[in-house]
């Protein structure tokens, strides 16, 4: 291990426990890499995640794909704001998405932005200790489910994405996350501890959502959902 190489990260997520956790798994199993792994820097917005990565120019920065700040489009933002960011001569900083989401329009934000993969947070730490090495040595990396997807989500014809990003313009990140738990079946319980807020404000924003699309119903909302290919 003497001669291995270090891969510097940043972890950007707007959660603190979140970044906690991620820390502490990869800090844990890192011994089984064949690679030295040195965690430089976290942040949870994307003015800070913006100065931070331009500070420690890391490897790879862990990103979640939504982020309070910016123009609104949470780590597609971070990632254009750092176009110009080199980790070493000749070579740019390499992001990785890591979030909740699996919708089409957030994966296809992030990797027209640059990012050279996109993993959702049910992956293990092995898995993502893995996916870190990859994306360092620049190849690009899918959970096993987008993979397919993202080839046929790029060979889409334009019109279809905006459209998609037309109708979803109404609702805000969180409001997005929020309606694709409730129309895949989720409690308000069980979308509150997955996104990391109270049943309260799962309920304000599943009344917004409904307000805001002209739906009166969960039914209607999944059909709608459904509908876009958004599940």
């Amino acid at each position: 291990m003497s001669d291995a190489r270090t891969i510097r990260i940043v972890i950007v997520d707007d959660h603190h426990m979140f970044r906690t956790g991620v820390r502490s798994e990869l800090t844990t199993i890192a011994t089984k890499a064949p690679f030295r792994l040195e965690i430089v820097g976290e942040a949870g917005a994307v003015e800070s995640a913006t100065e931070v990565i331009a500070r420690e120019k890391p490897d790879v920065v862990l990103l979640d794909v939504h982020l309070p700040g910016g123009d609104g489009h949470g780590g597609a933002d971070v990632i254009r704001a750092c176009a110009t960011v080199q980790a070493a001569p000749d070579v740019p900083v390499r992001f990785l998405a890591l979030s909740v989401s699996d919708a089409a329009e957030d994966v296809i934000a992030v990797i027209r932005a640059g990012a050279r993969g996109y993993v959702t947070k049910t992956i293990s730490a092995e898995e993502l200790l893995t996916a870190i090495g990859r994306v360092a040595e620049g190849d690009a990396v899918f959970s096993p489910r987008l993979a397919g997807f993202v080839l046929d989500a790029f060979g889409a014809a334009a019109g279809e994405v905006a459209e998609i990003d037309e109708e979803l313009d109404r609702l805000s990140a969180r409001e997005r996350e929020v309606m694709r738990l409730i129309a895949r079946g989720y409690q308000y319980k069980e979308v509150a501890k997955e996104l990391f807020i109270s049943v309260k404000t799962v309920e304000t924003h599943v009344s917004s959502v409904l307000r805001k699309l002209q739906l009166s119903s969960r039914h209607e909302l999944t059909a709608w959902a459904m509908g876009r290919r958004l599940l």
